[in-house]
């Protein structure tokens, strides 16, 4: 008889298979096989809130369950190798009983799936930890109570298709907060002064930040007038301070789950779930060839920044062996882990570093390659040494009479590039480096003036904020958990609450009125602190507190607004976006609804006037046809392109397509807007031919 190796996933399955051998049976369960019912709330208030969870009615999902029973029968051992984490204990815990495993159920974890990690998670099985099943059991609940409750309010008093939810109302409320700052913010004005001198054959350019010793703002053109006057007419300009010193910058940590969503943003222009869904791909493993079915990196859904020591080790010997010596540090970097976070896994990285990104990019795909490339060399360059640099920081006194305006200027060189020979921080990038840039001054130097040049300024509203910037911030104040992030922006965009605008998200008229309705009647929900701290309590049930202690003191007040949001008679009205196209049969300005397929144009006179009409977002020339290429939705909510002429054309693209196709290969390319460039690169992995289109102005 084999054993039987129980995972969520067919890719994982085929993974771990390959692993074990013939001696053992991996099947997958697909997810979940039990649930709260789909359309009821499923949870016994009377009884002290226990869920009634019931085992899946989908065909395919039964027959999953009838073909593991069968398998059961015929192994002599049984292991539930779900992921290491809350819902992958809850699945497991879930088939045992449906299986009816008893006691006997096994189950082992491993980080990652190698060969090595797979038959020591075997040779130390574990019984089913209770306390994280009802951990995630206690956020299922909850999050149940809170949907299934408020959902039902907003479809009537807002309309119909609306949800609520505990983490994506709070994450709304900030993404809504964020626009109102924007809205209420009010441009202060201030200029710049920049004197550039001579010395000697060289030339530097300082700014203006002190007037007799103390710091100078300037705010009006009036002031800037008087203030360049004096400086042209100034009696001498001398080097009063030359500070020479020298700098480290520190490695980041390697990848968690939010920083990974960061930087897949920041760096590779992907939205956070798609970030994740790649992610999941390289952990469960891809078809490399060759290879076979290959998992390529660590678990990753994880907040701690944890490495083991095995992995540290081999880090410092490939340092040594590909960079020299004198990159790997004496002994391994670490890392703390900042705020509430669950320690269980450690941070992602690849599983092996001889599996270079380069060994595989023309064997997986394009994203998957890149994604890899990231967590690679993120993780290489955390093992490695400071990188160090060479300061100087100048003070220059413009004398007139007897004031004295002071200039700075600073520069830096770098002696020793450290772990920025991998993978440079996203605040090293930013940072004006001056490499040998500034002529050698010394203190008391005479220097010459050539000219003042000045600029007006305003101060900027804060930004909206992007995947990246909102992962961080929802990561900052306890909202929700790494492993959710993704899936809460998500559901926000395809609820209609928040929209994209290039790579920023903007709340639209109904995700304002809805946090407002949610504020009037569900203010706890939506506030920021008491988010957290539900997290914190619910984080607390994996340590053993009993999680029917959270939701009882959870749900009076819950109940009572709820009770109260049904009796107020207020009503919340989304305004209605007027547009400048006029209605042909009555001459009003048509607005903009949403219906069951998206958004359309309606006459605002209904139902005295009832003409729609369709809305066509034109984003760019078909390569085939040469016709329109229009922004489309499928019925899932993804987008994707497609040609305007259809179905004389059937050209469409997940991708935003260039106006022609790749003059090496004739794939498709996509058009990427990044570092101030428009390129058209192919979307074929054995080519990537890529044209610079034109530079890309950038904002204010």
């Amino acid at each position: 008889m084999k054993n039987l190796v129980i995972v969520e996933s067919p890719s994982k399955a085929k993974t771990i298979q390959k692993y074990l051998g013939n001696d053992y049976q991996v099947l997958a369960s697909s997810g979940h096989i039990c649930d709260l019912p789909e359309r009821s709330l499923g949870i016994d208030i009377e009884r002290n809130f226990e869920p009634q969870y019931e085992i899946s009615k989908d065909k395919k999902k039964r027959a999953i369950i009838k073909k593991l029973k069968e398998a059961v029968k015929e192994s002599s051992d049984v292991y539930l190798a779900a992921d290491p984490d809350r819902e992958g204990e809850a699945i497991s815990w879930h088939l045992s009983k449906v299986l009816e495993l008893g006691e006997n159920a096994k189950r082992i974890v491993f980080n990652e799936i190698s060969a090595k990690a797979i038959k020591n998670a075997l040779n130390s099985p574990k019984s089913i930890n209770i306390n994280l099943v009802e951990a995630q059991q206690a956020r299922r609940v909850i999050d149940r109570l809170v949907g299934y409750k408020i959902s039902p309010i907003l479809n009537k008093k807002i309309k119909q298709g609306l949800s609520g939810g505990r983490v994506q109302s709070a994450a709304l409320k900030m993404l809504v907060d964020r626009e109102r700052e924007i809205r209420a913010f009010v441009p202060e004005e201030y200029w710049n002064i920049h004197a550039h001198l001579n010395a000697g054959n060289a030339s530097v350019r300082t700014l203006l930040t002190d007037h007799n010793g103390k710091k100078i703002k300037v705010n009006n053109q009036e002031s800037t007038n008087e203030i360049v006057q004096k400086l042209n007419n100034a009696d001498k300009w001398f080097v009063d301070s030359v500070v020479k010193g020298s700098s480290k910058s520190r490695p980041n940590a390697p990848f968690t789950t939010s920083t990974l969503q960061q930087d897949g943003s920041t760096r590779l222009m992907m939205t956070a779930p798609e970030v994740m869904r790649i992610a999941q791909q390289l952990y469960e493993g891809v078809d490399i060839e060759g290879e076979g079915h290959t998992a390529l990196v660590t678990y990753i859904r994880t907040d701690s920044v944890r490495v083991t020591e095995d992995a540290q080790r081999e880090a410092i010997n490939f340092i040594t062996t590909q960079y020299g010596k004198e990159y790997a540090p004496s002994k391994p970097n670490t890392y703390t882990s900042k705020g509430n976070v669950q320690d269980a896994h450690e941070a992602i990285r690849p599983i092996s570093l001889e599996i270079t990104p380069e060994s595989i990019k023309n064997k997986v795909s394009r994203n998957q390659y890149r994604l890899y490339r990231l967590i690679y060399e993120r993780f290489l360059a955390s093992q490695m040494k400071d990188a160090q640099y060479a300061t100087l920081k100048v003070h220059i006194t413009a004398q007139v009479g007897d004031e004295k305006f002071g200039f700075r200027v600073n520069g830096r060189t770098i002696i020793f590039k450290g772990y920025t020979i991998v993978y440079e921080s996203a605040n090293e990038e930013d940072e004006v480096v001056d490499d040998n840039k500034l002529p050698n001054l010394s203190q008391g130097e005479i220097l010459q003036l050539k000219e003042v040049k000045y600029e007006q300024k305003f101060t900027k509203a804060p930004p909206r904020f992007t995947d990246a910037t909102l992962v961080k911030a929802m990561e900052e104040n306890g909202v929700g958990r790494p492993s959710t992030y993704a899936s809460v922006i998500s559901t926000l965009e395809k609820r209609e609450y928040t929209q994209k605008e290039g790579k920023t998200i903007k709340p639209t008229a109904l995700g304002e009125t809805v946090t407002e309705f949610m504020e009037n009647n569900f203010r706890d929900i939506v506030d920021i602190s008491f988010t957290a701290d539900m997290e914190s309590k619910l984080d607390q049930v994996e340590n053993g507190v009993d999680w029917h202690k959270v939701i009882q003191d959870f749900y009076p007040d819950f109940l009572a607004n709820i009770k109260k949001a049904r009796m107020d008679d207020k009503s919340f009205k989304v305004q209605e976006e007027v547009t400048d196209v006029i209605c042909d049969k009555c001459g009003s300005n048509m607005v903009i609804k949403n219906g069951k397929y998206g958004k359309f144009l309606a006459c605002p006179m209904f139902p005295d006037c009832k003409n729609i009409k369709s809305i066509v977002e034109v984003v760019g020339v078909c390569p085939k046809c040469k016709g329109d290429v229009v922004k489309k939705k499928t019925k899932t909510g993804r987008i994707f392109y497609g040609c305007g002429n259809y179905p004389n054309c059937d050209f469409m693209s997940w991708e935003l397509p260039a106006p022609y196709f790749c003059p090496k290969c004739s794939y498709v390319m996509r058009v990427v807007e990044n570092n101030g460039e428009k390129k058209y690169i192919c979307v074929n992995k054995n080519c990537n031919h890529t044209e610079i289109v034109r530079a890309v102005e950038k904002a204010e």
